[in-house]
Order: C-alpha cells, then structure tokens, then sequence
C-alpha cells in the first residue's frame, strides 16, 4: 500500500499503484470477475487462476518468434 503524503496539491503518481490497478483491470475484463458471486473464497481464487491465465496465454499467442 502507497500513501499519499499531505501536503501535495494536485495530481501525483503514486509508485506501483498503477500496476496494482492494471492487473485489477485486466482481471475485471472477465465477466464473471465482475461481480462477487462465489460462495466459496476456493472457487473465487480458482477463477482468478483461470482469468489469469486466459491474459496470459492470449499474450504468448499473440507474440510472433
């Protein structure tokens, strides 16, 4: 976690956060990320695992060797 110092005035780059709310946005392209429906947290955690991996394997097949 990143706090924000007080006496800054205007917009300011926090260090990190941005990656935090990229993965948390690459995450939420899932439709059923979206909302919290899982009663279990092992099901949510698995969907996470399947979200994940779904980025990632669109990224390896989208890269040319």
């Amino acid at each position: 976690m990143v706090k924000r110092s007080d006496d800054t005035t205007g917009f300011v780059v926090l260090p990190k956060r941005w990656l935090v709310e990229r993965t948390f946005a690459w995450l939420m392209r899932s439709r059923r990320l979206a909302r919290d429906y899982e009663a279990r947290t092992d099901t949510a955690e698995a969907m996470i695992w399947w979200s994940m991996t779904m980025v990632m394997s669109r990224r390896l097949a989208r890269r040319r060797c």
